[in-house]
């Protein structure tokens, strides 16, 4: 469908916007035009690329904040691996913390990871406890009904980072820490990854 200027006009406050066929003004379509381009952008990972993150964007934040497992489930199922599952927020400096740690050790720790598919579940701050939930196929549970459904020990409020390994069913391979101060060298990060306790 075509669109064409049709005229100047005064809009709200005097000032002149264009408008376009069908009633449109350029700020609408420069809004509409941004938000697709929002849209079309790659998501921004917290977990460096070279650790090839699959990047879960929640659906209904801010108000619910729901990540779908599904896929990546039947992904691990599919290829016989675990899953490292990483839950993240983007203005949490804890989780910048341990994202620049990966950056840095990449080279020494990649090959590490090749049993799992890496998750990165991009959330905020401002993402509560009660407004997080995980799904898994038809079942939407929130964050520590989640937790108790997986055997988590750690059955509590959110903490950001938190870090979950899994198998395909999905149950825990080892009971994981959370939070400030985990993973900080290469030793403790290795000894997550090869399930020693």
């Amino acid at each position: 469908m075509s669109r064409h200027f049709e005229s100047l006009e005064a809009g709200a406050g005097g000032l002149a916007t264009s408008r376009v066929k069908h009633g449109w003004t350029w700020r609408q379509l420069v809004a509409a035009g941004g938000f697709a381009a929002c849209l079309a952008m790659p998501v921004q990972a917290g977990i460096p690329a070279p650790f090839a993150p699959v990047v879960i964007q929640p659906a209904g934040a801010p108000a619910r904040a729901e990540f779908d497992l599904t896929a990546v489930l039947a992904r691990a199922r599919r290829e016989n691996k675990w899953l490292y599952v990483y839950l993240g927020a983007s203005d949490c400096p804890y989780c910048r913390k341990y994202e620049a740690f990966l950056e840095k050790n990449a080279v020494e720790l990649v090959p590490h990871f090749s049993k799992y598919i890496v998750v990165d579940l991009r959330s905020s701050l401002s993402v509560t406890t009660d407004a997080l939930f995980i799904k898994i196929a038809d079942t939407s549970r929130p964050y520590v009904e989640f937790q108790k459904s997986i055997g988590d020990e750690r059955t509590r409020n959110v903490v950001y980072p938190s870090v979950w390994l899994l198998d395909g069913k999905p149950k825990p391979l080892m009971q994981m820490p959370a939070g400030t101060g985990t993973f900080q060298t290469v030793a403790e990060q290795l000894e997550i990854l090869r399930l020693e306790q």
